[in-house]
């Protein structure tokens, strides 16, 4: 599917995450925007929009990959609180948002932004360094 940026690893794509690796049945991005630093995105491999649409054994493999990212952030940047969100109202691919919540930070005890302002934007250095930090706890 050309216009599925997750599908097509585009450019739009690569505009605002970083590919980390492959889980069992999805694939792991580092979100551009670190303002919720360690942010990540679990996107299924497969085009699939909704959860419920998996089989039962994909699903909880699904589920399983968000578990282990989630955890992975959690021992790799100690946050307060992590957030799970996947609204794919326009994407139309399931993914996840693993978002990392610090007590004074952007958004705590509120929901969190798609693309909060003003942006983090990190080196490549940067990038590398936090991507080495959850590989390291996968």
């Amino acid at each position: 599917m050309s216009e599925c940026m997750y599908c097509a690893k585009n450019d739009a794509q690569k505009e605002i995450m970083i590919y980390i690796c492959d889980l069992e049945v999805s694939e792991l991005y580092l979100f551009k925007n670190q303002a919720a630093k360690g942010r990540v995105i679990v996107a299924a491999k497969e085009h699939i929009n909704e959860f419920h649409d998996l089989d039962e054994k994909t699903a909880a493999a699904f589920a399983l990959d968000m578990r282990t990212a989630a955890l992975a952030v959690s021992k790799a940047f100690s946050p307060d609180k992590i957030n799970l969100g996947m609204y794919n109202d326009n994407g139309r691919h399931l993914h996840c948002h693993i978002v990392p919540k610090y007590k004074g930070g952007v958004n705590f005890g509120t929901t969190f932004e798609m693309n909060p302002q003003p942006p983090v934007i990190l080196s490549d250095d940067e990038y590398k360094e936090i991507i080495e930090k959850i590989k390291e706890q996968l």
